[in-house]
């Protein structure tokens, strides 16, 4: 069973998103801020990470990506980054996602995230990973 860690500060967010994984028979983590999912995902090792732009700075999810891929052991773990950014200031990141520097994950949706979207992106980092 894969492991998952969410990281989000939008309680009903993170709830829609872990009874959706759940349903799918994925072991779910999650993490209310960046400095307490980089500790949750060195000390669980997840499958893959679902993580938020927006907590406590308005980048914080940048910041979080960018440590998670400078971690030797960490660095191999997918990241899915959801933001409602697009939708509050017009910005996409779609093209951006994969910048080994400006933008290191291996996917990106926006939010409010259709539920079979979000498994169908899930299977399909999980299964690049092995």
């Amino acid at each position: 069973m894969a492991k998952i860690l969410i990281i989000d500060d939008d309680p009903d967010m993170v709830k829609a998103m872990r009874v959706v994984l759940e349903s799918k028979n994925y072991q779910v983590e999650t993490a209310s801020s960046g400095k307490e999912g980089l500790k949750k995902a060195e000390q669980g090792k997840p499958d893959l990470i679902i993580l938020d732009v927006m907590m406590e700075n308005l980048d914080t999810g940048f910041e979080v990506s960018r440590e998670l891929k400078k971690d030797c052991i960490l660095k191999d773990i997918p990241i899915l980054m959801l933001t409602s950014i697009k939708e509050r200031t017009g910005l996409d990141f779609e093209k951006e996602a994969g910048d080994k520097d400006w933008l290191p994950v291996d996917a990106y949706c926006d939010k409010p995230l259709n539920p079979d979207d979000l498994v169908a992106k899930v299977e399909a980092l999980l299964q690049k990973r092995q």
